[in-house]
């Protein structure tokens, strides 16, 4: 964070203010800000004494809602180092309606991407080559891309008016304290018809994945490489899987972008399983997928085993989604119904429920089909992606 800051200082000048959030740490950054703040009047913090770490998708939200004074605001990591005239470029395409990002350098601690630069300039401060970030930003990235061009796409570091902010509602509390918080609030900006602008005028150099994610210890390779896989805390991963079903709850499917990060959004739809011979392991896996689901009178064991393991883990009322299904007519009672023997269930026909919106969308037809093993009943094609716009 420390690192951060001073580059913000350097490169960006004492006239813009910093927001900062302690997510209950214990290793000083309070006290570092403290002392700070009675040299720079255009820094503040939000301290969370914990013991209970709130996340950064609550946080982001009490720093813009609560402390930001200005008419933009910009989420920004604590792993980002500001390169000189970031702030320029950004205010240069911020208009009404209109989130702008700027253009990630970064360690190849993933997947290359068109819509950042993949240049290792160290993953630790202390390691940091500034000078060497300084010579390619100042030769090679600036006489490829000058200073005028613009992308379709979104991800930190991403500026907004705070007015626009306002409008959307802030990230979605359901997916504290962290992941899938942005691909949430990029859905809700682009079915609300905000424009998304990168500029590849404005740079951060991104050291990546600085907070809970990775092993003790396992920052790199015994050769000294960078990589990803292997590497994450099992609390990441346990939270990473969480935000993820409740981003499928919420969304009807996985997160989906095009090769800039702009977001793909299927239609939600309004869909019920009826699942026959289902056991609790495979209503995990069902669950997320749907808006209800309906079993057989005697799998209430495992209803009940399934929702005492996982009611902790989401907002969702799952005594309201999973039902038994008794003598109803359930297609009679949803837009989609879709009804299938879970014994026939298999890795790759299960894909067909993963895709189901876009295979309703594709087929936009009322009636009745036979899709696989899957009878798929459509009484209507309303779609409910809109509502879920603004928190």
């Amino acid at each position: 964070m420390k690192w951060s800051y001073e580059s913000i200082r350097k490169n960006l000048g004492y006239a813009h203010e910093i927001c900062i959030a302690d997510d209950a740490s214990t290793d000083g950054t309070a006290e570092w800000v403290l002392a700070q703040m009675k040299r720079d009047k255009n820094l503040k913090i939000h301290i969370n004494k914990g013991p209970e770490r709130l996340g950064h998708t609550i946080l982001y939200d009490t720093l813009i809602n609560d402390y930001a004074t200005n008419d933009v605001v910009m989420i920004y990591h604590a792993d980002m180092y500001a390169c000189p005239r970031l702030d320029e470029e950004v205010l240069k395409h911020i208009e009404p309606g209109v989130v702008v990002s700027g253009t990630r350098i970064e360690p190849p601690l993933h997947p290359d991407g068109p819509e950042k630069i993949l240049k290792d300039f160290g993953i630790e401060p202390e390691e940091f080559d500034e000078l060497g970030l300084m010579e390619f930003l100042n030769h090679e990235v600036m006489n490829q891309y000058g200073t005028g061009i613009t992308t379709e796409g979104i991800f930190a570091p991403w500026a907004i008016l705070k007015s626009d902010w306002d409008y959307i509602g802030g990230h979605d509390p359901i997916f504290a304290p962290q992941s899938k918080e942005d691909s949430d609030i990029f859905n809700r900006f682009h079915l609300a018809n905000f424009k998304f602008k990168q500029t590849w005028g404005g740079f951060v150099y991104h050291m990546t994945c600085r907070g809970s994610r990775f092993k003790d210890g396992a920052m790199r390779n015994p050769a000294g490489q960078v990589f990803m896989k292997g590497r994450e805390s099992s609390e990441w991963l346990r939270q990473n899987l969480k935000s993820t079903r409740e981003f499928i709850r919420k969304w009807g499917h996985m997160v989906k972008h095009d090769k800039m990060m702009k977001p793909i959004v299927p239609p939600k739809y309004d869909v019920a399983f009826v699942a026959y011979n289902c056991t609790k392991e495979m209503l995990n896996e069902l669950e997320p997928w749907c808006s209800k689901i309906y079993l057989d009178l005697g799998d209430s064991d495992n209803i009940h085993a399934y929702t005492q393991v996982e009611q902790p883990k989401t907002s969702t009322d799952l005594g309201e989604k999973i039902k038994l299904y008794g003598n109803s007519k359930i297609s009679e009672l949803h837009d989609v119904c879709v009804e299938f023997d879970c014994n026939q269930l298999n890795a790759e026909n299960f894909q067909h429920l993963v895709n189901l919106s876009q295979i309703i969308e594709d087929s936009g037809e009322v009636g009745v089909s036979q899709l696989d093993i899957f009878k798929v009943y459509i009484s209507k094609l309303d779609t409910y992606e809109n509502e879920l716009i603004r928190l």
